[in-house]
């Protein structure tokens, strides 16, 4: 009768508690870059205020995959465990993405999953394929989807640390667009949505930011398809220079999830046919 119970508990989808048994029927995100995405909202001399706004409530709909690759229900701070132990973490915008999208009706699934990733402080050359960071991000994305469901889309928010130095600046294009080409070849979803806020402008206290508009440039201009911009230019810093406030990580998420809804990923196009495909093809080559 106990073992009855659990099974039904893990088909449910509102179910988000039974960490080893995750619903099938979830769409997962993954949660990547540095500290505006892990979460200094409300983080003050290293310290979290514990204020959580409503948008970013715990949701039963809403899972977090742990440090030790388990599912549970997600709440702030979501980077707790995964942003390196010496940074003090609060809220980013991943909750008030996936509530977002909840509450829009029009998530494509019955739970959200997100797969927090992000590590403050890093640069685009610590995020390449080889690297520590690009290593457990992949196997992270990997095990997100083994009990079933799909990747929705990759958030990723970094680029200050890339505003210090020419050589980074100068590079940074290249470098997303390696980082793009090859999170999707070796995920196999060779059209995996991408959004990337810009990186904000950083004020002179903070000693980064002489070659911001370098960075921005080079994020609004990469031109593979399904890489999405939304800019994160003028939303308000509880830092003074560098770090989004909780109101400023509240309207971040709130802007990803229209920009996920508005390209029509809640709603995927199921794959044509082989024998479309195929006919497709010989129209294209006698024409």
């Amino acid at each position: 009768m106990l073992l009855l119970l659990v099974l039904l508990l893990a088909a449910s989808p509102g179910v988000g508690v039974l960490a080893d048994v995750p619903p099938s029927n979830k769409v997962v995100f993954i949660l990547a870059g540095q500290s505006n995405m892990a979460g200094r909202g409300g983080v003050v001399a290293n310290r979290w205020d514990g204020r959580v706004p409503a948008d970013c409530a715990p949701s039963p709909a809403v899972l977090r995959l742990t440090p030790d690759l388990r599912w549970e229900q997600a709440r702030e701070p979501l980077h707790q465990g995964i942003d390196a132990a010496n940074h003090a973490v609060g809220v980013g915008p991943g909750m008030a993405f996936a509530n977002a999208l909840l509450r829009s009706g029009r998530a494509g699934a019955a739970v959200v999953g997100l797969v927090p990733c992000a590590v403050g402080g890093t640069r685009m050359a610590e995020w390449a394929k080889g690297t520590d960071l690009y290593a457990e991000m992949l196997r992270r994305a990997r095990v997100a989807v083994e009990t079933g469901g799909r990747i929705g889309a990759l958030l990723w928010y970094q680029g200050e640390s890339d505003t210090v130095r020419w050589s980074d600046a100068n590079e940074y294009g290249r470098r997303m667009g390696m980082l793009v080409r090859d999170i999707r070849a070796d995920l196999g979803i060779p059209h995996l949505l991408v959004i990337q806020p810009a990186t904000i402008k950083v004020g002179l206290a903070s000693g980064l930011g002489q070659y911001t508009q370098v960075v921005r440039e080079a994020q609004k201009g990469i031109k593979l398809r399904n890489v999405r911009f939304v800019d994160a230019m003028g939303l308000p810093l509880q830092d003074g220079h560098l770090h989004l406030s909780t109101q400023a990580q509240v309207q971040l998420g709130n802007m990803l999830a229209q920009s996920y809804l508005n390209y029509g990923h809640a709603h995927p196009q199921a794959p044509k046919p082989w024998w479309l495909q195929i006919m497709l093809l010989c129209c294209f080559v006698f024409l």
